[in-house]
């Protein structure tokens, strides 16, 4: 693949994009901005919240997950049917009875202003850090493969990448997030399609679905060893818990669903992204057996992260396969990126800020375009500590699983707050909330040093019960 190639497909890409966001953006309210002026169609924010699930990071690391593990995400991803379910049928309906533009409001009227003010701290700090890991790892695959060729920097590229998001974004926001991230679910997924046939087609595969169920790597459930981090239980469970924490307690994906004209909508939109969610996993699965077979096929020495763009980029495969790898990598990464930047600016602004209660209009938009452009700096200077000063990726890796322990403290305020007529001692909330994920690592750490006992993913589940317990022992009767 030619550098020409790459930038006219990016050219072309963001073109649409930022012609998306003249048309949906043309009313810069704040209305429009946070809430589409809830006016979006269910099944466009349905389809389009697949993309958002799937990040660059998902994109690559599913399938290369084959080799070492099987199918056994699958066991999580079904877990996800509960977790979906638990939102559609508790959290929406709070939600809309409150009429809420951030979901963490919802603490502050059932605790206080600590609380309220510990939850969206919370978001934003795993938000802050998970999103600028995902696109440090799309920006170091486009540095790699475009930028270095023409001796750009790195810091160029990070500051271009960032500015092309907050271009079709500065507008229209979630409004303009919501169509948006329907074309580049629907890239992605073509893409994924693409790959999947001309994959098939090189290993001479009649019947996809008779080659994937035969094949050694398709094992789904291990019941085997409790001690695993694969066994089936721990992953199901785990996986209905993220699916709760990660979708229904996340501002970034939450928004979305409140742009829908009513709760029965915006149910009718988790249903069926629920459905799809499960079948397009099946397909990235399904699609990491392929590319382990050819790699092995073509003794090409590729695994985990590096196997789909490897295989992809050699061209063996043919100018298509490579040009679709590279738009559905960035389709991917940039639906889950527009949507997080969105996600910040909404809860600084409304959260920390508290612009809602500025009387004038005029001065709430101002305040909320200053927010917008402070998050891209953000976004900006995080991405380049991780590259200049932080130079080892698997303490970058560690940073950003460290970001996934924050999601246990909003699952324990919210359990607590849903499940129990108790009310807390909202200054010692904040405490509760450090002291939990220190506490859930520590747990981790001994359980597998000591009695080589692996909780996996299950670790947000003890987190979110360690921090429901230091609640519990805060609390004080209404």
């Amino acid at each position: 693949m030619q550098p020409i190639h790459i930038i006219l497909l990016i050219i072309g890409y963001f073109s649409v994009l930022i012609l998306i966001s003249f048309l949906t953006g043309k009313n810069e309210s704040n209305d429009t901005f946070f809430k589409a002026n809830k006016q979006s169609p269910w099944y466009v924010v349905a389809f389009g919240m697949i993309g958002a699930s799937l990040s660059g990071v998902t994109f690559i690391s599913v399938p290369g997950w084959i080799e070492g593990s099987q199918f056994a995400y699958m066991q999580m991803v079904l877990g996800y049917i509960i977790g979906y379910a638990i939102i559609g049928l508790v959290l929406l309906p709070l939600y809309y009875r409150l009429n809420l533009t951030s979901i963490y409001t919802y603490l502050k009227d059932r605790f206080g202003n600590y609380s309220y003010k510990t939850g969206a701290s919370f978001f934003l700090l795993s938000r802050i850090i998970g999103s600028s890991f995902r696109l440090f790892l799309v920006a170091n695959v486009l540095q790699l493969i475009l930028f270095d060729s023409y001796g750009i920097p790195f810091w160029v590229t990070v500051v271009i990448t960032i500015l092309l998001i907050w271009l079709y974004t500065f507008r229209g926001g979630i409004k303009t997030i919501v169509w948006t991230d329907t074309l580049q679910t629907l890239f992605m997924l073509i893409a994924v399609g693409v790959c999947i046939y001309t994959i098939s087609d090189a290993l001479k595969i009649d019947n996809l679905f008779s080659y994937i169920s035969e094949n050694k790597l398709s094992k789904t459930f291990f019941f085997e060893d409790i001690k695993a981090g694969n066994y089936f239980w721990k992953q199901f469970f785990t996986g209905a818990f993220i699916a709760v924490v990660m979708t229904g307690l996340d501002q970034d994906m939450m928004q979305k669903n409140l742009t829908c004209k009513t709760l029965k909508d915006a149910q009718k939109n988790m249903f069926w992204f629920t459905i799809v969610l499960v079948i397009v996993n099946f397909f990235f699965l399904s699609l990491g057996v392929l590319l382990t077979d050819y790699a092995t096929a073509n003794q090409i020495n590729a695994h985990k992260d590096e196997l789909f763009p490897t295989i992809a980029m050699l061209g063996d495969l043919g100018l298509g396969v490579s040009l679709f790898f590279l738009l559905g990598l960035i389709a991917a990464a940039y639906s889950s990126a527009d949507s997080a930047l969105t996600s910040l600016t909404t809860s600084f602004s409304i959260d920390i800020l508290e612009i809602d209660q500025n009387k004038s209009v005029k001065k709430q938009v101002q305040i909320r375009k200053q927010v917008h452009i402070l998050f891209s700096f953000i976004l900006v200077a995080t991405i380049l500590i991780f590259k200049y000063f932080i130079t080892d990726e698997s303490v970058i890796s560690k940073i950003f699983q460290f970001a996934g322990y924050t999601y246990g403290p909003l699952l324990g305020l919210y359990a607590f707050g849903l499940f129990t007529k108790l009310n807390v001692k909202d200054k010692a909330v904040p405490f509760i909330a450090i002291l939990a994920p220190i506490v859930t690592i520590a747990v981790s750490f001994y359980s597998k040093k000591w009695f080589n006992f692996d909780f996996g993913f299950f670790i947000l589940i003890i987190n979110g019960l360690l921090t429901f317990l230091g609640l519990l022992l805060f609390s004080k009767k209404n």
